[in-house]
Order: C-alpha cells, then sequence, then structure tokens
C-alpha cells in the first residue's frame, strides 16, 4: 500500500483480521452481530439484532456469569472488558473459543449499559498469562447447576404471574433453550392457558378451554403427573393424531410437557416448544424438570399475593370513600391513601368527605391503632359512626364525643385488645372559608398561603378516640383565605421514612412551599416525596422506624396563588395569621409568637424578627394582665420582599386606653409602650365600639438594618 492510498473501511478491516463486531443495549435488551460476529455465534454468516436470551443461549452458562462481572466492573474503573467465552451449538457441544473486548458505559438516565465490542476466535491462553488467569472452564454439570441458581434466584424474585412468566419466556437453558412457552393451568374438568410466549396473539385459541379427557399432552401430563417428551414432529403425530394438526402449523421440531406439582397436587402443565431436534438426555430431562418445580412454586406464591391484593383492593374500595367529580362552590379537595405495604396492605388510616345539612361540609382524617384485620374492620365501622353522628348536624365536639363513646363501647368487646383512635373533623363554610375544627390526638393541620409560605396551626384537642368515653374535644375556628390550602394528614406522612414529628414536618414544608402546581400534582408530590423511590435520601433521625400507612387530605379556597382551576401561581401581595388568647390559656402566647416567628421565616433582618416577637409578648400579656377579656392577634405583611412592611394588631374588649409611663428601675411593669416606641417604626392606639386595638409596624430593609426607608 502506497503511503498516499486511502485506509480501508473498518468494517474491511476488521473481516480482513477474522474479528467480529457486536452492540449490547441493556435498555432494548438487543444484540446487534455483524456477519463475522454471526458466525462466530454458530450463526449464519449476516447481521442479526438478537435478544438477550437467544445470544446468551449461543454462549457457556457459566461464562456469561463471568461477562456480567467483568462488565460491572470495567464500567467502575473505567477500563476495557475483556473476557474469554465458549461458543456452544444446540446440543450443548463446545464449537470455539472467542475472546470479546469492549468498551462498556452506563447511562444513568436510562439506568442501563451500552457496549460496543469484538469477537475473536483463539487458542488456548498459555498458562500464567493474564489471558490464561481468565480462561473458561467447566463442564456440562457445571453448565447445569449456574443455570439452575441463576433460574431460582429469579423465579424467587417475581412478585406476579405477569412476572414469572417473564422471567420462564428469558430463561436461556445451557445449550438449548426453547423458542415457545406455554403455561397450562386447571379450572374443572377444562384445561385453560395462563400464558404464553413465542406465539401470536390469538394463537392459543384452540387450546385456551380443552377438556381433560382431550388426546393432548398438557391434558395427558395433568391427568397422569407424569412429563411427556416428543423428540420429533414424528413422534407427536404418532401418539397425539387428533391434536397434531393443531400443533403443526407453529412448525416445531421437539416439545416438552412437564407437570406443575405442588404439595403433591398437580395443578397445571408447562410446554417447551423447540425449532430444531432435541434428543431429551437425562440432563436435559433433569433440567426441565428441576425448572418446571421452581416454575410451579414460583406461580403458586404468586397466586397467594395477588389474591391478597385483590382483598386489599376490595377492602379499600369497600371502606374508602371516592371523591369523584362532586363540586364544592369555590373550593377544591384532593386525598390520597397509601398502605404500608406488608401483609394485608390495609391498616386503620382512612379519610371522609361528608356533605352536612347545613350546606356544609365536613373533612374527616384519622388512624385507628394497628396494621391488621381487626383495626381495618374499626376503622371501617368508626368511619360509618362519624359519618351518621355529622349527617345528623351535630357540631365537631359532639361529633366526636360521640364517636369516642362509640369507639370505646366496641372495644370493650375485646378487652385484651383494646383499641383507640386518632381524628381531625374540620366543618367547612366553603362561602366564608370559616374553618371548625375539632381534634382527637392528631397532628395539627397545616396552612399554605397564597405565597407558599407554611404553617402548622395550633388547635385545642383532646384525648384519641375510644379512651375515656366522656372525653371534651374543644373547637379552634381558623379562616381559610382566597389562594390557601389546609393539609390535614396521618402520622404516616409525616414520620415514615425514620422521621419524628419535627424533622417530618420540615420535610413537609420545604415540600408544600416549592410546590407550583394544582391540588392534585401536590398530593402526589407528596406521596412521591416520603414514599416514592428517592425518599431513601431523606431519611430521619429513627431510621429504623416502621413504616405506616398515609392517609391525607387537601382542601383549597380557590383563587389567585393556588393553582387550582385556569389560575395562575402568583406571588400574593398579603401574608396574614390570626389566633386569639383567652383568660384561660395564657399558654398560647407562646404559640403566637411560634407563628410569628413561622410568618417572618424569610424576613431579611433576624433582628426585626426579635423584636417584633418581643413586642407581640408585651401587647396580650398587658390584655391578660389588665383586662377581663380575650386578645385577637392579626398579624399582616404586605408589600415585596425586600420593602415588606410588618402590622400586628393586638384587640380587646377593654376600655382603658394604655398611657406611657416611666418605670422605676425595680418595677414589674409599664414598658410595653416604651419598647413599642424604641423598637417599632409606627404604633398607635385605635378605640373601637367596644374595647381597643393596639398595632405596631415593621419595615423591612434589603440590607437588614431595618432604618424605616419603606414606603407605601
Amino acid at each position: 500500500m502506497r503511503t498516499d492510498e486511502p485506509l480501508p473501511a473498518v468494517e474491511e478491516a476488521l473481516a480482513a483480521l477474522a474479528t467480529g463486531l457486536w452492540h449490547w443495549d441493556t435498555a432494548t435488551g438487543l444484540v446487534t452481530v455483524d456477519a463475522e460476529a454471526a458466525r462466530l455465534l454458530g450463526l449464519p454468516a449476516e447481521q442479526v439484532s438478537l435478544t438477550e436470551a437467544q445470544a446468551r443461549a449461543r454462549l457457556h452458562p457459566v461464562d456469561w456469569n463471568e461477562i456480567t462481572g467483568v462488565i460491572q466492573l470495567a464500567v467502575a474503573e473505567g477500563t476495557l472488558a475483556e473476557v474469554r467465552v465458549r461458543i456452544m451449538d444446540e446440543q450443548g457441544r463446545i464449537v470455539r473459543v472467542v475472546r470479546s473486548r469492549s468498551k462498556p458505559s452506563f447511562d444513568r438516565a436510562r439506568k442501563a449499559y451500552r457496549m460496543i465490542g469484538t469477537l475473536q476466535e483463539v487458542t488456548e491462553p498459555t498458562p500464567g498469562t493474564p489471558a490464561g488467569r481468565s480462561a473458561v472452564t467447566g463442564d456440562w454439570r457445571r453448565s447445569r447447576e449456574a443455570f439452575l441458581l441463576d433460574a431460582g434466584r429469579a423465579l424467587a424474585e417475581a412478585r406476579s404471574t405477569h412476572e414469572v412468566l417473564r422471567v420462564t419466556a428469558n430463561l436461556s437453558m445451557p445449550g438449548f433453550s426453547p423458542d415457545g412457552l406455554a403455561v397450562f393451568g386447571v379450572e374443572g374438568d377444562r384445561l385453560t392457558i395462563i400464558g404464553h410466549h413465542g406465539q401470536q396473539q390469538g394463537d392459543d385459541s384452540p387450546f385456551s378451554d380443552m377438556a381433560l379427557d382431550t388426546d393432548y399432552p398438557a391434558a395427558e401430563v395433568v391427568r397422569t403427573g407424569r412429563a411427556v417428551y416428543l423428540s420429533s414432529p414424528e413422534q407427536y403425530q404418532a401418539r397425539y393424531p387428533l391434536t397434531w394438526p393443531l400443533a403443526e402449523r407453529f412448525g416445531r421440531r421437539s416439545w416438552a410437557f412437564l407437570p406443575l406439582t405442588v404439595a403433591g397436587r398437580t395443578m397445571g402443565a408447562w410446554m417447551a416448544a423447540f425449532t430444531y431436534p432435541v434428543a431429551f438426555t437425562p440432563d436435559e430431562r433433569s433440567v426441565l424438570a428441576t425448572v418446571a418445580r421452581m416454575l410451579a412454586q414460583a406461580l403458586t406464591r404468586a397466586g397467594v399475593a395477588e389474591s391478597e391484593r385483590a382483598l386489599t383492593d376490595g377492602l379499600q374500595r369497600t371502606m374508602l370513600p371516592r371523591l369523584g367529580p362532586q363540586r364544592i362552590p369555590g373550593m377544591s379537595v384532593a386525598a390520597r391513601y397509601v398502605p404500608t405495604g406488608g401483609g394485608l396492605q390495609v391498616g386503620g388510616d382512612w379519610y371522609d368527605v361528608i356533605p352536612l345539612p347545613s350546606g356544609r361540609f365536613a373533612l374527616v382524617i384519622g388512624d385507628v391503632q394497628g396494621h391488621d384485620v381487626r383495626a381495618a374492620g374499626l376503622m371501617g365501622q368508626l368511619r360509618i359512626a362519624l359519618r351518621a353522628y355529622a349527617s345528623e348536624g351535630h357540631r365537631p365536639d359532639a361529633v366526636l364525643s360521640r364517636a369516642s363513646r362509640f369507639l370505646h363501647g366496641i372495644s370493650d368487646e375485646d378487652p385484651f385488645d383494646p383499641r383507640f383512635a386518632t381524628c381531625v373533623y374540620v366543618e367547612v363554610d366553603p362561602t366564608t372559608g370559616v374553618l371548625d375544627i375539632a381534634r382527637a390526638g392528631h397532628p395539627d393541620p397545616a396552612i399554605r398561603m397564597a405565597d407558599g409560605t407554611v404553617l402548622t396551626r395550633p388547635t385545642s384537642g383532646g384525648l384519641p378516640l375510644g379512651i375515656d368515653p366522656d372525653a371534651d374535644y374543644p373547637t379552634t375556628r381558623l379562616a381559610l383565605e382566597s389562594g390557601e390550602t389546609m393539609l390535614i394528614c396521618t402520622d404516616g406522612l409525616i414520620e415514615t421514612g425514620g422521621h419524628d414529628l419535627d424533622s417530618g414536618w420540615r420535610r413537609l414544608r420545604a415540600i408544600l412551599e416549592a410546590h407550583k402546581g394544582d391540588l392534585e400534582e401536590l398530593a402526589d408530590t407528596l406521596v412521591q416525596a416520603v414514599h416514592g423511590p428517592s425518599s431513601h435520601h431523606t431519611t430521619g433521625p429513627l431510621a429504623d422506624r416502621r413504616e405506616d400507612d398515609i392517609a391525607l387530605l387537601l382542601l383549597c379556597r380557590e383563587g389567585e396563588g393556588c393553582g387550582c382551576g385556569d389560575t395562575v401561581l402568583v406571588p400574593a401581595p398579603v401574608r396574614r395569621t390570626m389566633l386569639t388568647v383567652a383568660q384561660a390559656e395564657p399558654e398560647r402566647v407562646a404559640v403566637a409568637r411560634q407563628q410569628l416567628r413561622e410568618l417572618l421565616h424569610d424576613w431579611s433582618s433576624p433582628d426585626q424578627v426579635d423584636s417584633a416577637v418581643l413586642l407581640l409578648s408585651e401587647l396580650l400579656t398587658n390584655v391578660l394582665v389588665h383586662t377581663d377579656s380575650d386578645a385577637l392577634l392579626v398579624a399582616e405583611i404586605t408589600g415585596q420582599v425586600g420593602e415588606r412592611r410588618l402590622r400586628i394588631e393586638v384587640t380587646d374588649a377593654g376600655d382603658d386606653l394604655p398611657h406611657k409611663r416611666r418605670p422605676g428601675e425595680l418595677a414589674s411593669s409599664g414598658r410595653g409602650l416604651v419598647l413599642m416606641e424604641l423598637l417599632a417604626h409606627a404604633w398607635g392606639v385605635d378605640p373601637r365600639g367596644e374595647g381597643k386595638s393596639i398595632w405596631f409596624e415593621l419595615y423591612e430593609s434589603v440590607d437588614g438594618s431595618g432604618d424605616g426607608s419603606w414606603s407605601p
């Protein structure tokens, strides 16, 4: 070759060197080989695409297992994958040894390996060399053992009949792999087909409802419990002349029909059909019989699991309501229930949406103690009782009181296994957005404001239902503003992944604040974040905690910023919270302080946040100490980030107006107005028809200095 001549094409160079080229993509499951690689594999010398099972059937099973390990190691180390493999013919004989070199890569998006490599025929390697160290060795017995171990592991991991059939269809037996499979079952005195592979859709119709006394191999296997091996079409036609015309059109050359036996009972038959003659030697029959036993066990396990899932689905459909297309004027509702995934998959969590005689409606969510059949049964009874009491028109506190007496009564029927239930009952006025909430030992609701800020709303509550038949359940009134969303849920949503209540709420708050879609998408996002494949990335401090059922309800008062309907998510100009502090509840001053800190979670100046909390505490304490009335707190933030105004107003029914004083060094009071004058940008006292209102304002600045540069 002269130096000025062009180089030959890659394909020509490889063909001249008797080197084949292959490509394998595990995402598609296809192995593409060129003509030379096909020849080395014992196939016609032409380019062809093979399934993984077809390619695996040409290789020694021990070598196939070695290939997968070498590929994973090469990807991890970023090196070439080199391995020597034996090529087998249809009779399980080694026809040649080839060397494969490839550069594998792993696609994280598709979670699949992609390899391009070469094949070359080689002689036996020199002992002591790297090739000699990795040379293939073994015999038929080792091949059979490796295949059976692989098949047993794959069938044991199958969780449904469909998965069992898929695994069976992809089994690559050592040296002889069927290209047609069928699994027959029995219903009464009829033979049915559970599944098949290698045939076209509809080809099973003549065999799908066949009498057991039919002169057909699978029917004979079921009747006698003994396998039938047919090594040639002539043998099939001679033994089963009546049904031979049904099998002739498939063009197969050998058949094996084996019984599927569990606990001494034949539950069906398995057919393996081959397009080439198979002698069915004792070793081959042993492999087929072992696969048939494993297949029968896998189908039995899958049938039990599917029966449990069917029972679970039936219980869920019976016990949980369907929200359906019902329309609540001005409101949107979304709900989800996710079982824990173990055992019966039905626990004591439930939710309900109940229309009330007053034209309002009620949201109920609860959790009966336990994860067993009794918990599911008690949940169904309690849900019906709550719906009945609510439909009678009782107020939220009365509904929970009656439900507690009901659960206490039916729990007494089994004194050795008493049960209780937590619950939240919310009566909703869709016109005004007013929520009357009664709580029985359940987590508090959370409110997502129109601008994405999330606050947990502390509510008064009583003991869980069923503990004390005379327990009281005080009612807390909240207002759901336009564009706001309320979340109530069971503790499974909070604590799944080993979280406690604090870390779990922080995780939910981040999800709620970041979400931009509608209510249904938000419900899916919440479940996926705590129950989906990526949830293990956010495990909590109690990593060994048992997972729990999940139930959640979302209620949105439609408006600008909620994402429901045709509205668009835009920042809302106002962020507001309200809270009542009664004379008999001085501990709610601490709740008010916490609510204010959550409201100011993104305020630029931490010093101003501390000042606002201090001034709020002074105002609420003054009402409780110097008047006989309750205090109503309204906190409101307006404006754009960096230029916002915080206005806090505390209203009471007292007539005496406060006066600024100069307290002495040892005085225990009189500093409230002095602090407001020092810390607030503006403050004042407004008389009302009955009582008064004291307010103050703080103005945000980008640099956090709080110099009062805000302008209305």
